[in-house]
């Protein structure tokens, strides 16, 4: 099996941090639903629904 550069496996942007990250072998059944690069970002989800001008909650 032929190893694969980093800079080639696909990336996605966390909207929590807006910091770009890559795919990881231990999310290769689920990289469609993966939205968030680490649990601290996951747990501060809040923070774009507060950061929102248009949420007037």
């Amino acid at each position: 099996m032929a190893q694969r550069k980093k800079s080639d496996l696909p990336s996605k942007i966390c909207p929590v941090c807006d910091r770009p990250f890559s795919w990881r072998a231990r999310w290769k059944n689920q990289w469609d639903d993966i939205v968030y690069c680490s649990k601290r970002c996951s747990g501060q989800r809040w923070r774009l629904k507060r950061a929102d001008p248009d949420n007037k909650a």
